[in-house]
């Protein structure tokens, strides 16, 4: 878990790079990029951070290392995310939510050192298949459910629920990422965050907003993983928004009645009455007919079978992600220490 028990010098030099290249502000070598950290179109542009991979020296453990460049997170207003993310994976426990292991910080960059999970994004596998079968979103959709349900039960809505969030473990299995977005609730929220297809109405119109939000969003990827391709979408994020707010839904043919229903349920435009936000909850959602044939116990323990069993040659391999050029970081200034006071508990 994030602490304070060693130094940043103490804790860097713990650990091996997987890449020769420089990182000075950790006193290591640079590990191989793994991703970049995009600024949601929901609320800014730009990006402002990078997943690296790194070894540790004696057990020889592989981590991911998100590392945030602390100007850019203040020029994109990013501050209060990036606090959120760190207070949400602290209080999380859960086989399909990823582990944050230690935060700390210099006079410019922020870092998370966190499980890394080596079978790639959700995303990924979609995009090479052009549309799951049934039996898969099935399975995927069970155990994103679950997770769901956990993070509710702490109080947590997650806010940004979509393929490129959600990575494969070695065995198949699902592990949530990205917790940028995720907020302790007392009440509801205001603020506009997400991904344009992904948005819940009443996250558009500003009506202020809670766990509903999840439960749309599970039926935009339920309904994305069965077609290919999302059910509202546009050149921009305008016409999106219009036709989230409309509301209609064309499904293509090959979709069978109870999932169609179940996304109708999902998608209801009346957070009231949308499935999962009533009274039972998540067990409204987990006893619809399309699930009728899981064994909710089996999925929460990990023991169902998984569809995709991704190829992964060793604990380090990261052939299942993206390589991006790398941009030089070494020119970032050191910021203010007003500026610095605002992570001073990260």
């Amino acid at each position: 878990m994030a602490g304070s028990f060693l130094s940043v010098g103490a804790y860097a030099t713990s650990f091996l790079p997987v890449a020769a290249l420089n990182m000075k502000a950790l006193g290591i070598q640079q590990a191989f990029p793994v991703s970049r950290k995009e600024a949601s179109e929901g609320s800014c542009t730009g990006t402002f951070g990078r997943v690296h991979l790194v070894k540790e020296k004696t057990a020889k453990n592989f981590f991911a290392l998100k590392v945030m460049s602390i100007p850019d997170v203040i020029r994109l207003k990013q501050e209060q995310h990036v606090h959120n993310e760190k207070s949400v994976l602290k209080e999380v426990s859960h086989p399909f939510l990823v582990r944050l292991f230690w935060t700390w910080h210099d006079e410019r960059f922020l870092y998370m050192l966190m499980e890394f999970v080596p079978g790639g994004e959700l995303f990924s596998y979609l995009r090479n298949r052009g549309r799951f079968a049934a039996t898969t979103g099935l399975f995927y959709s069970a155990e994103i459910i679950c997770a769901i349900e956990y993070l509710h039960s702490k109080e947590i809505v997650y806010r940004d629920l979509k393929p490129e969030n959600i990575l494969l473990d070695r065995d198949g299995h699902i592990k949530l990422t990205d917790f940028g977005f995720a907020k302790k609730l007392v009440d509801r929220t205001w603020t506009l965050c997400g991904t344009p297809e992904y948005l819940a109405p009443e996250v558009i119109q500003s009506k202020g907003h809670g766990r509903a939000v999840d439960w749309w969003a599970l039926g935009i990827l339920i309904f994305e993983m069965l077609s290919g391709f999302p059910p509202f979408f546009d050149d921009n994020p305008f016409g999106i928004y219009q036709k989230i707010l409309a509301g209609k839904i064309d499904f293509p043919r090959h979709l069978d009645f109870n999932v169609k229903d179940l996304i109708k349920k999902l998608l209801v435009v009346d957070r009231t009455r949308r499935l999962g936000n009533m009274k039972n909850g998540a067990n409204d959602v987990k006893r619809h007919r399309w699930f009728r044939s899981v064994d909710w116990e089996a999925v929460s323990q990990r023991k169902l079978k998984p569809p995709i069993v991704p190829k992964v040659s060793s604990d380090g391999d990261t052939s299942n992600f993206e390589s991006y050029p790398e941009s030089d970081w070494d020119t970032i200034p050191p910021v203010p220490q007003k500026d610095l006071e605002i992570f001073k508990n990260f």
